[in-house]
């Protein structure tokens, strides 16, 4: 064969690959579809606020979700889902198998309520004493309940295995590493698994970000003798703070709720919290007759700091005015942070944009400082995607800024969350 023939085969080749990669991968939805699961998603919307607003009033905190796994589990029975419970605690797990084989995708939603003796405002407010809703698990219950009941009416047409994951003690970071560890996660062989947390976005918008969506967050316990004072320990740490800190112009970080402001918020390729480190303003000082504690919690967002933290923020006390005075620095706490896989997220997204419209799902270009979730625990064993939902309507008053004395969420994202993932749920399932 002629060189120049072999380089035509080539390329004869190569546009055979591309093409049959595009079929492949831009297989269309079904609009028709779609839309029937928007009317199903519309039918069901009032019985789910219902039962969004009975979780509401009986709020139950980290390892106490009796009352709400046996509301959620009665809900799946009822669906025609097969139902274990129990698992790690108060746990449920709906399991809905199609109408063919195929992949097995997992959605998850957090149970439990955070403690609070905040008064609240509305007719459905807690009638439990220090304990609240104030994250928004209710709305995320009522949203796994409703994609579980649209799903559950078109299983025929669903290739493979879609599991509901109902998980307790998020609040406490507990839950979900317990649900992975135990016997029935692995024996479901998941392949891919998504959830979201409602937040101050507008109403209904969709954000997702690849790989961090979270700070990295540490909490640090610095330890001296008695004889350092409070005032020393005050003056010490103003020091590490300023050393400590790198942010972006324009704004500080540690003010959370301009996370989602117009101009500085994650949504802006410029926003101020796409690289920061910082340690919060005020820490924790207790003392006794022996030693005096320092405890505070640090915020970074690029991985490759990490390690460094501690090491430097060692050195500053130990070249300071203090130095002999400082016994030790050391981690209390650091959980991991929320990972999305970077190709899962991207391909979610095009579905839902490809059905929705763009700007259905806008990207975040920032990290969040103070929150996290134990989602990590669920994507370190399986590949997944971890939404933020916009809850927030201020035209009606209404702002979802988690655990802020003030939290409001406008129910009409109940309906959108439902919607928008069948559909993602649906055409995932139903693609290689």
């Amino acid at each position: 064969m002629k060189k120049n023939q072999f380089v035509q085969l080539l390329l004869a080749l190569s546009l055979l690959l591309l093409l049959l990669t595009a079929c492949i991968t831009s297989k269309k939805s079904n609009p028709h579809l779609h839309q029937e699961i928007g009317q199903q998603a519309d039918e069901i919307f009032d019985k789910l606020v219902n039962i969004r607003r009975d979780l509401h009033q009986y709020p139950e905190l980290a390892g106490l979700e009796k009352r709400t796994s046996e509301i959620i589990a009665d809900y799946l029975s009822n669906l025609g889902l097969e139902v274990k419970t129990g698992i790690a605690g108060y746990g449920v797990v709906g399991i809905l198998k199609g109408g063919k084989e195929g992949k097995n995708i997992a959605w998850r939603a957090d149970m439990d309520a955070v403690r609070s003796w905040i008064p609240e405002k509305g007719a459905f407010k807690s009638k439990i004493r220090g304990a609240q809703h104030s994250c928004g698990h209710d709305i995320h219950i009522a949203i796994g309940l409703g994609i579980a009941e649209v799903l559950s009416q078109n299983k025929a047409s669903i290739n493979g295995t879609v599991y509901f994951i109902f998980q307790p003690e998020e609040e406490t970071f507990l839950g979900a590493k317990n649900m992975a560890s135990s016997d029935l996660f692995p024996a479901m062989t998941i392949d891919e698994i998504y959830t979201l947390h409602v937040t101050a976005l507008p109403l209904g918008q969709l954000m997702v970000k690849a790989n961090e969506l979270y700070a990295y967050q540490k909490r640090i316990k610095f330890t001296f003798d008695s004889q350092f004072s409070e005032d020393d320990a005050k003056a010490l740490y103003d020091t590490i703070r300023k050393e400590m800190l790198r942010k972006e112009e324009g704004g500080n970080p540690w003010e959370v709720q301009k996370a989602f402001d117009s101009n500085i918020g994650i949504h802006q390729p410029n926003t101020i919290f796409k690289d920061y480190c910082f340690l919060q303003e005020r820490a924790i000082i207790k003392a006794d007759s022996h030693q005096l504690i320092v405890v505070a919690e640090l915020y970074e967002t690029n991985e490759s700091n990490v390690s460094k933290l501690l090491p430097k923020i060692k050195r500053i006390i130990n070249q300071s005015a203090f130095k002999d005075a400082f016994i030790d620095a050391s981690y209390i706490m650091e959980n991991p942070t929320v990972m999305n896989h970077p190709q899962l997220t991207n391909d979610a997204s095009n579905v839902l944009n490809t059905i929705y419209g763009e700007g259905t799902v806008v990207p975040s270009y920032g990290q969040i400082p103070y929150f996290n979730d134990d989602f990590i625990y669920f994507q370190q064993q399986v590949p997944g995607v971890y939404f933020l939902l916009g809850g927030s309507n201020l035209e009606k008053g209404i702002f979802a800024m988690n655990h802020a004395p003030n939290f409001r969420v406008d129910e009409t994202c109940i309906k959108i969350g439902i919607q928008s993932f069948s559909s993602l749920i649906f055409e995932r399932t139903n693609r290689e």
